[in-house]
């Protein structure tokens, strides 16, 4: 457990009177250790031994005192293949990696919570920068049962959509965009874009509406 889970608990028990603090300490560790993936409470429930609406309970406390983000999971009916369960992002990436216990060197080995780190990172900059968008558009995450996903679908109130991928590398492949053309294919012409975000430098063509962007991208005007 580290001293970062211990003062998140501390903080959201005295706001809500929660009895059984080392509960909420081994959910947040639980939340850390699994930032981007899906949210089961079921699933959370069993490994903390506490029944699913405790489980749900913390989670709307956490939210409430901005540690977590829940990704609504996307979906219009295009296929009865997709998955209805969110996901869970920690708002700051720099208080995640220090409650995993990540220094500089641990982020980039092999296996590493760098990706899951810089996924949650591209989710929450998206949400902050929707709350001062002038269109509104919605954030979501798409993700089908045979595990073809899209970590971040942007859609606005017509309908249309722009499909981001998160990449922790340098290179981008032709497979990386294979859940943005499931989804292009099935959206057709309300499909805007599909972007995979990496760490590269290089704006990169892709085919029909798609390419590779740097990450750094995320705070282009235009």
């Amino acid at each position: 457990m580290s001293c970062w889970s211990a003062l998140i608990a501390r903080d959201v028990r005295q706001l809500a009177e929660i009895e059984r603090g080392p509960e909420m300490r081994a959910l947040i560790d639980l939340l850390t250790a699994r930032s981007g993936q899906l949210l089961v409470a079921n699933g959370l429930s069993n490994e903390l031994g506490v029944s699913a609406s405790t489980v749900n309970r913390y989670l709307v406390l956490l939210e409430e005192v901005f540690l977590i983000k829940r990704v609504p999971a996307w979906s219009r009916n295009l296929s009865n293949r997709a998955v209805a369960t969110p996901k869970a992002a920690f708002t700051d990436s720099g208080v995640a990696a220090n409650a995993l216990g990540a220094d500089a060197r641990g982020l980039i080995r092999p296996g590493g919570a760098f990706g899951p780190l810089l996924e949650g990172f591209v989710l929450m900059e998206l949400a902050r920068q929707l709350t001062w968008s002038d269109e509104l558009v919605e954030l979501y995450h798409y993700r089908t049962k045979d595990g073809t996903e899209v970590d971040a679908v942007l859609e606005n109130r017509q309908g249309r959509v722009v499909g981001i991928e998160v990449k922790a590398a340098s290179t981008v492949r032709a497979t990386d965009f294979k859940g943005l053309k499931h989804l292009a294919d099935r959206l057709g012409d309300d499909f805007v874009a599909g972007v995979v975000l990496y760490t590269g430098t290089q704006t990169l063509p892709f085919g029909d509406r798609m390419r590779a962007r740097p990450v750094g991208a995320l705070w282009e005007v235009g």
